[in-house]
């Protein structure tokens, strides 16, 4: 586990953009925080990171946006209006998941019982005027992305 502060935005784009330099080409993050803590934020950051160059559109009424970098998938969830997990089904999950991918997923606890376990947890609060962020490794590869990252971060 890490905690780090986030006193401007400019911090967390930062962040995301040294977590993408460490990040394996079939990953799962998961973000976790309230409304307004920064969840799009850092998944937009991570997108542009891993090379990216249009708009990163935010997925609240889509639910999935896909994003193709140099051979590269990514898929960034936002499953805040999702009614129900099965909803996941009609969106073509099962066949993201059957492909080599990124997928940054916010509000993964309203997806529950369709979406992989995750990698990695971001957890996202507000701080003040900025935020506070708690990564937690939740697998082999999350543990070895984790110990990469620390790496190349001061806490």
């Amino acid at each position: 586990m890490m905690k780090l502060s986030l006193p401007r935005e400019r911090d967390a784009r930062d962040l995301a953009g040294r977590l993408a330099g460490v990040c394996p080409r079939d990953f799962v993050i998961y973000l976790h925080g309230d409304l307004g803590t920064g969840k799009t934020t850092l998944a937009r950051a991570m997108i542009k990171a891993l090379g990216h160059d249009g708009a990163v559109r935010s997925p609240t009424y889509t639910l999935i946006e896909p994003y193709e970098v140099s051979g590269r998938r990514i898929f960034h969830l936002d499953l805040y209006r999702l009614a129900d997990p099965g909803e996941l089904e009609y969106l073509g999950l099962r066949d993201l998941l059957s492909e080599e991918a990124v997928l940054l997923v916010e509000w993964p606890s309203r997806g529950r019982g369709m979406l992989p376990e995750p990698d990695l947890e971001c957890h996202l609060d507000h701080a003040g005027s900025g935020r506070r962020l708690e990564l937690v490794a939740r697998s082999a590869r999350g543990e070895t992305v984790l110990a990469r990252f620390e790496g190349n971060v001061s806490a």
